[in-house]
């Protein structure tokens, strides 16, 4: 579904939620009362300015006895064939998020990386796929980025294993032109970067690990492995989960010595690139 069309269904989903409410003789706040979110929420629904998760969407039928139509409609919005049905979800929760803090110890996170680096992942696990397959996930992948960019942007805290920074993933060439390009969002201050260093030894998570935070919803994490990722939203699991965050961001190097790291293996790569 395109850019254009998504939002058009989602202003319907706000239209349409705004005259179902009104219908049954409910504010914003009483609806937002009954579904766990607050009353401003609902009139951002209502507005599409926010996107509501599945399971509001749920009690919202629920509540307004609307027979699945808004469950439907959301699970229709969120299923974009090109994120993983595993992935989907976090994607609509991170336009949502206030902050995000996520450690990546294999590879760039992917609201950081560039076209030719996301393209060469994307083509390592799908080296039989067609260009036009390859283009289109490189490129949601870089649309998710935008979030970076907007006025209300969430705070950013990344954590990158310094393997990632000495991984030529495309290339000597491609690999310096990603570090380069976190090094320019870490001067711009739109993010904070640290690297896990080789020397701070095993990290306290070995996988990848993202935690989102909202202004009127629980904390949530996500872990990921190569073929599946989960979202957890336990509040004992998501302790836990933070409290493995903490750990990894107290043995990683201050922002100014990661960003010298950065810098340093960027060069290293362009050194390559130019022998080659």
């Amino acid at each position: 579904m395109a850019n254009g069309s998504r939002q058009a269904v989602w202003e319907f989903f706000g239209t349409e939620l705004k005259r179902r409410r009104e219908d049954a003789g409910l504010t914003q706040a009483e609806l937002g009362t009954r579904v766990f979110v607050s009353g401003g929420y609902i009139g951002q629904f209502e507005q599409a300015i926010r996107k509501p998760q599945l399971d509001v969407a749920q009690r919202i039928d629920q509540v307004l006895r609307t027979d699945g139509m808004f469950e439907r409609l959301c699970r229709k919005l969120i299923d974009d064939p090109r994120y993983a049905e595993y992935f989907a979800q976090v994607v609509e929760l991170e336009q949502l998020a206030t902050t995000i803090c996520e450690f990546e110890p294999t590879v760039l996170p992917g609201l950081l990386q560039t076209m030719s680096y996301a393209r060469a992942l994307i083509l390592a696990t799908h080296p039989f796929a067609a260009e036009e397959f390859i283009a289109d996930r490189a490129a949601a992948r870089v649309e998710r980025s935008a979030i970076l960019k907007e006025a209300a942007r969430p705070m950013y805290w990344a954590v990158v294993h310094e393997g990632a920074l000495r991984t030529a993933v495309g290339g000597a060439a491609v690999a310096a032109e990603a570090l380069d390009h976190l090094a320019a969002l870490s001067r711009q201050r739109r993010v904070l970067l640290q690297v896990f260093p080789f020397a701070a030894g095993a990290p306290a998570n070995n996988g990848s690990l993202r935690l989102m935070e909202f202004d009127d919803a629980p904390l949530v994490a996500y872990t990921e492995t190569s073929f599946s990722g989960t979202l957890i939203d336990d509040p004992a699991v998501v302790k836990r989960a933070q409290r493995a965050y903490d750990l990894i961001r107290g043995a990683a190097l201050s922002p100014e010595a990661s960003l010298a790291l950065i810098e340093s293996a960027a060069e290293d790569h362009r050194r390559c690139a130019s022998t080659t």
